[in-house]
């Protein structure tokens, strides 16, 4: 007679399917929130780019730069993007394993920061002139920032080989959303709803991850602090023009630079704090 060793009794056999049903729904969640925004992307009807969004409330120049709030506060995102990867360079040359477990694990932040500093000139570039043209090199790197975010959250919440396997194909996703939208356009059948997917899908996956995994790092509860900011720099951004009527000092659209900036520094903060658990 063949014994198994050790013995498996019906209780653990149940809590080992209960386990397993868990974590299936648990990933089903996320996986149905990108499934379900693609979709919106791919097959509802086409969105067109308002022309009324190129018209900002402050387009005062100043020292020869044209609307000079909006393009100047992009400075912001070069800050803070070159601070991050200043730290991830300290990080890798000094081999600590305290705030990444592999340094497999910094590549997505490293990503992420690029994206956040090349958005700087993308969008800075956009704002001396706007216009559909250069509204492209504005979010072209958002679109790299939004993905290898997605793939670092992946990787400290949920798999790290699965983060690493996501990063690249997601940050071609993103910048071919842009890429479609200004195809569209140009071929006289435009549609910006894939880009918007990608965009708001991001956020929605990102947060799903963060609410169903527990981060293996300290400070893990940074990312709600960097949606929030996001969250206040798309209102600033809606409320552009009664914002800059309220006081004729600063805009909306400049003051969503400046939260969504900030957003991202609260979150080189916590890396920079964190400790794995």
């Amino acid at each position: 007679m063949i014994r198994r060793w050790p013995p498996c009794s019906p209780g653990l056999s149940i809590a080992v399917v209960n386990g397993t049903l868990q974590a299936a729904a648990k990933a089903a969640v996320p996986l149905a929130l990108a499934l379900g925004y693609a979709a919106w992307g791919m097959f509802w009807p086409a969105l067109l780019q308002p022309q009324e969004y190129h018209r900002f409330a402050d387009a005062r120049a100043f020292l020869g730069v044209a609307n000079a709030a909006d393009t100047l506060s992009n400075l912001a995102f070069l800050v803070v993007g070159l601070l991050g990867l200043a730290f991830l360079q300290r990080e890798r040359a000094s081999g600590s394993s305290e705030r990444f477990a592999s340094p497999r694990e910094m590549l997505p932040y490293r990503v992420f920061f690029a994206g956040v500093a090349l958005t700087s000139a993308g969008s800075a570039y956009y704002h001396l002139a706007p216009d559909d043209a250069r509204l492209v090199w504005d979010r072209l790197p958002m679109t790299i920032a939004f993905m290898s975010l997605v793939a670092a959250v992946v990787s400290e919440r949920v798999s790290l080989r699965l983060g690493a396997a996501l990063l690249w194909p997601l940050v071609l996703i993103g910048l071919a959303s842009v890429v479609y939208w200004r195809w569209s356009e140009v071929a006289g059948s435009e549609n910006l709803r894939p880009y918007l997917a990608v965009q708001f899908g991001t956020i929605a996956v990102v947060l799903a991850v963060s609410l169903l995994y527990r981060s293996r790092y300290t400070h893990g509860a940074v990312i709600f602090v960097l949606a929030a900011a996001y969250g206040v720099a798309k209102l600033t951004e809606v409320y552009d023009r009664p914002i800059f009527a309220a006081g004729q000092q600063v805009s909306g659209h400049t003051l969503k630079h400046l939260a969504a900036a900030l957003g991202i520094y609260f979150l080189l903060r916590a890396l920079q704090r964190r400790t794995r658990r």
